[in-house]
């Protein structure tokens, strides 16, 4: 993985076919192997800068660091930085870069990584831009795809809810519109399909078809990998809107029934009500391993972007 070190990670398709199958070989031996990375970043810096709040995102960079053997500072929220005193994104990012040897930024408005990363001279990671990317989390859904499906190709993938500003379906979409024999179904209202240029990456893709559906009971006996996301409330400007649509799609126990033995269920996380708690008993419900995979990919990630994965 020397090829990657140094380089940022802004968008999906930063990184070639094969560069990914690389982090994701790195991330496979590191959950085999734990131990045999502990002191990989001994001696390093990561600095997580987070405008936005995070759970999962902002958390799972923090262990992978500290299971690296390296250390973390940063902030969590605007108001506890000085972009609070009007400080650009630009002039934080500088700043920090005199400090840590890598650095992660998420930011509710688009663009604002690859700002960063025009102004540091360590490593940036984006770790979401509004409802344009969210690269490590494509990361940790092509490894959960991966390691629970044994393949990247010829798959029929559903994904259902929020299509409109879900960032991590974009960046999914893109990522895997890569690869040979992919069928999309995209499951949504009206009001939340995928943008025209979304579409365009999967036309573009290595021979990948689509079709636009409204009932997921429609499609779900042949989907290999069903895809859920949240309606978020945080990207609506009109209230009455988000009450309308937040609870268009709920997968119970029924209609889990009528999918395949070896479909999966997948989550970027936070879940509200779109996936019944009933699911999670469900051994096709992969999403908190899902969580867990995000911690291995960002490990590896980390280790190839400072070039201590050797």
């Amino acid at each position: 993985m020397a090829v990657l070190q140094g380089r940022d990670l802004i968008e999906p398709l930063d990184f070639s076919v094969e560069e990914l199958d690389g982090l994701f070989d790195l991330s496979m031996r590191v959950m085999d192997r734990p131990g045999d990375f502990a002191k990989k970043c001994e001696g390093k810096l990561l600095a997580t800068l987070f405008y936005e709040p995070s759970t999962r995102t902002r958390f799972s960079f923090e262990a992978a660091m500290l299971r690296l053997g390296g250390k973390v500072l940063g902030f969590s929220g605007e108001q506890n930085s000085s972009a609070a005193k009007g400080e650009s994104i630009a002039d934080t990012v500088r700043t920090v870069a005199c400090y840590a040897d890598i650095a992660v930024i998420r930011h509710p408005k688009e663009g604002s990584a690859r700002v960063a990363a025009a102004s540091a001279d360590v490593p940036v990671i984006n770790g979401g831009d509004g409802g344009h990317h969210h690269p490590t989390q494509t990361l940790t859904d092509l490894l959960t795809i991966r390691k629970e499906k044994g393949r990247l190709r010829n798959l029929r993938v559903g994904l259902c809810g929020d299509l409109k500003f879900g960032r991590t379906v974009h960046s999914l979409i893109k990522a895997l519109a890569r690869y040979e024999g992919m069928e999309f179904y995209l499951i949504s209202p009206e009001e939340l399909t995928v943008p025209e240029y979304v579409r365009k990456d999967i036309k573009g893709g290595n021979g990948s078809r689509c079709a636009e559906v409204e009932r997921m009971q429609d499609v779900l006996p042949r989907l290999d990998i069903l895809y859920m996301t949240r309606v978020q409330k945080e990207r609506f400007f009109n209230e009455e809107d988000y009450v309308r649509l937040k609870d268009s799609y709920i997968l119970d126990a029924e209609k889990m029934g009528l999918a395949s033995a070896d479909m999966i269920v997948m989550h970027p996380l936070p879940r509200v009500n779109e996936i019944s708690t009933e699911v999670d008993a469900d051994p096709r419900a992969v999403y908190f391993k899902q969580a867990k995979n995000g911690m291995y990919a960002r490990m590896a990630l980390i280790m190839a972007l400072l070039g201590a994965d050797n």
